[in-house]
């Protein structure tokens, strides 16, 4: 099961910090939202996928290098998807409005839109339709049911739960975090089932939610190594020229 951070500049912690915290706690991995967090290594190679290597070798975790755009409109979402895609091995795209919501269920680019359910945002069935249909997966952030009180708890949870009616209904991909902005906020799996729980969500699907993320970092990768070609064909140590 994978979390998805924010790390230093965007969030209070380093990458590695979150990782040895995540290993402590139980998680596979760490997605890390923050594309800058990863830039920089001490042996001068500005490779985020190297970068990450050395983190999850050092506290035995994976690291994925991610990438969450945050965008005042479609079209300069959809520039920016189409700068960042190539670079990261997620690419996540913060919704909260109706513009940006459908725009990121229907960009198969896409792995994950983020916060759909903050702003002016709603989820319809028509979305949620789009997200099953190009594979993007619709985050369930549980951050706001963990760090808020009163009433605005109280409508995140009404939120998570009338997202994941229609979600489900339309069998549409998830996936589930807290989305820490320090390691201090950082919860084991078990603790997000367990709160997930008492708010009346299934451990399982919870579950599933937290392993999906890895899932999309090893779909990803494959796609991104060179032998990939389609899914379910890969080129061969065969292949000659004609």
């Amino acid at each position: 099961m994978y979390e998805a951070v924010h790390a230093h500049p965007d969030g209070d912690a380093t990458v590695a910090r979150y990782a040895h915290t995540a290993a402590e706690s139980g998680f596979d991995g760490v997605v890390v939202r923050t594309s800058e967090a990863l830039t920089q290594t001490a042996g001068g190679d500005d490779s985020p996928r190297a970068d990450a290597a050395a983190i999850s070798e050092e506290y035995g975790v994976d690291v994925v290098d991610a990438v969450e755009i945050d965008a005042e409109s479609p079209s300069s979402a959809g520039g920016a998807v189409g700068n960042h895609r190539p670079d990261h091995t997620l690419l996540l795209v913060g919704g909260g409005t109706n513009a940006l919501n459908r725009f990121a269920v229907e960009e198969p680019r896409v792995d994950v839109v983020t916060h759909p359910m903050d702003g002016s945002g709603d989820f319809n069935h028509v979305l949620a339709k789009a997200a099953r249909d190009n594979d993007v997966h619709v985050e369930f952030d549980f951050g706001p049911v963990l760090r808020a009180s009163g009433g605005r708890r109280v409508q995140a949870l009404a939120d998570l739960r009338k997202l994941r009616e229609i979600v489900t209904y339309y069998d549409a991909p998830h996936v589930v975090s807290a989305s820490p902005q320090s390691h201090l906020e950082l919860r084991a799996p078990r603790e997000l089932v367990a709160v997930a729980e008492q708010a009346g969500f299934d451990a399982d699907w919870i579950r599933e939610g937290l392993a999906a993320w890895g899932a999309l970092a090893e779909r990803n990768r494959e796609r991104r190594s060179e032998g990939f070609i389609a899914p379910g064909v890969r080129r061969g140590p065969y292949e000659t020229d004609r």
